[in-house]
């Protein structure tokens, strides 16, 4: 059974930084793409985030410059920094995890934490 666990979110002023992270569970599934997702208040979730096997990273626009993804193989781990927060920041943030097994596929969610950007 795979366990992703998230954690790193809370309440910060705006400007404000966080740093969120999620790990997997040792597997014996090989993990590929790395990605955070997030979902405001009476939104749908978005992409904010995402991070090939080889390290390409990709970003939504509203984020490029301030948030920086990155991901450590040898912990399983995957990272958003959030710089300069902004109040429209505010959602629960899940990461998403893209594994295979062979040839076979699957697709993990965190939990999702809780980023609140308010003064």
């Amino acid at each position: 059974q795979v366990q992703l666990v998230e954690s790193g979110g809370g309440l910060v002023q705006p400007g404000g930084s966080l740093r969120l992270s999620c790990a997997v569970s040792r597997s014996r599934f090989s993990i590929n793409a790395m990605a955070w997702y997030r979902q405001g208040p009476g939104k749908q979730r978005e992409l904010v985030a995402g991070i090939s096997s080889g390290g390409s990273t990709n970003y939504t626009d509203s984020v490029k410059g301030r948030f920086t993804i990155s991901r450590d193989n040898a912990k399983n781990t995957v990272y958003l920094q959030m710089n300069s927060l902004k109040p429209e920041d505010t959602a629960v943030y899940y990461c998403n995890i893209k594994m295979s097994y062979y040839y076979r596929k699957y697709d993990y969610w965190g939990q999702g934490t809780q980023v609140t950007v308010s003064s």
